[in-house]
């Protein structure tokens, strides 16, 4: 039986949010959210045992989901979190349209994996991969804070206390003004800021704002988490003790650890 078309818009509530049927089969890990209404549109996914061709179909949270006839977080005790220290020239996304080399590319794994929030091509450091789609959302969403800590070098040395007042403050930029970071001097053209918004291409703008254009920039933290030792290009799953404590909360991480 093939439910109506447009039956039932809203979504199912998920941390007191309302959400849509292709969203919630991309936070749950099945897919991306444009490979999600996909398979709705292909008939592969099932609510309450009925076909749902409509990607804004709410569930109530009490009916079971189905695709292809696997239940919807059947697994969910077997979810995977990989860090990887990205290279610089790698894009954080899934697939590429241009053919270029992308994060998943680098973490082998028996499972698709997608990236947890993005760093810029020219970026290096920190990223997270997983098929936990409940916890990529705490870890992106700006009401849960998480903490991501940076290291900039940049142009105009020296660095000097007013332009990283500013920065602690907050700086404007076009869409508005930042909320305040936190900023360590490393060297007279090296610094370390740890922020918890996620605006494109943030800690360079504001670097930038405060005549100092950033060089190269490379994240060391994300939560708790530290980069550490991690080669570029390497990965390695996390531990189970290592996932709880991203599940507990925002932490500053603070940089390298050895």
């Amino acid at each position: 039986m093939v439910a109506p078309v447009g039956s039932r818009r809203g979504g199912v509530t998920y941390g007191g949010r309302a959400m849509r049927l292709a969203k919630h089969l991309a936070h749950a890990g099945v897919a991306s959210r444009r490979a999600a209404e996909a398979l709705i549109f292909d008939g592969r996914v099932t609510v309450g045992g009925h076909v749902v061709r409509d990607p804004a179909r709410a569930v109530d949270g009490t009916e079971p989901i189905a695709v292809d006839g696997r239940p919807v977080g059947a697994a969910e005790h077997d979810r995977a979190v990989y860090v990887l220290n990205k290279p610089a020239g790698v894009v954080s996304t899934a697939h590429d349209t241009h053919g270029r080399r992308t994060v998943v590319d680098l973490v082998k794994a028996d499972r698709r994996l997608y990236p947890v929030g993005r760093l810029d091509a020219d970026s290096t450091g920190l990223i997270l991969l997983t098929d936990d789609g409940e916890l990529a959302h705490r870890l992106t969403h700006p009401s849960f804070e998480v903490p991501k800590t940076y290291r900039a070098v940049v142009r105009n040395p020296p660095l000097r206390e007013p332009a990283l007042r500013k920065l602690r403050e907050g700086v404007e930029l076009d869409e508005g003004r930042t909320a305040p970071a936190k900023v360590r001097r490393i060297s007279a053209g090296e610094l370390e800021l740890t922020i918890h918004e996620g605006r494109k291409r943030q800690v360079r703008r504001m670097c930038e704002a405060v005549g100092h254009r950033v060089e190269s920039l490379e994240r060391v933290a994300f939560g708790p988490l530290r980069l550490g030792n991690l080669p570029a290009g390497g990965h390695r799953r996390l531990t189970a003790a290592e996932v709880e404590r991203l599940r507990a909360g925002p932490r500053t991480g603070g940089g390298r650890s050895g």
